[in-house]
């Protein structure tokens, strides 16, 4: 994200993560503002992404949805592992660490994976 707002709120999330400190209320807060600030970057696969994480959480109270595979599965009836037991900060980690960058094509490929995840769960 462009924008310097947003960047320092990515940032204090990852923080609190290192010092395992994952604080759903303020996780939801923080991810909820970083939404305003893509709607005014007019990207919707971001926008979307902050609000199917912030519902997501809320939700759970965890980050319940895997790393999205490299190589996108073809064969339909194959099991997709999309969810998680426990609330899985490496893949939260990754979905903020993609947040970033958005300039790499690959991070909003990602992204839009985790779109993917978060409907399918």
């Amino acid at each position: 994200m462009e924008n310097k707002n947003a960047q320092k709120l990515i940032e204090k999330i990852q923080k609190e993560i290192l010092q395992n400190k994952f604080d759903v209320v303020s996780v939801v807060s923080d991810l909820k503002k970083i939404r305003e600030y893509s709607l005014e970057e007019q990207n919707p696969v971001v926008t979307k992404a902050l609000r199917l994480a912030y519902e997501h959480i809320e939700t759970n109270n965890a980050f319940l949805i895997a790393i999205p595979e490299d190589e996108p599965i073809e064969d339909s009836k194959e099991t997709i592992n999309v969810a998680t037991s426990k609330n899985d900060i490496e893949s939260f980690e990754y979905f903020l660490s993609l947040l970033h960058d958005l300039t790499k094509k690959n991070n909003l490929l990602d992204l839009k994976e985790y779109n993917k995840l978060f409907l399918a769960f």
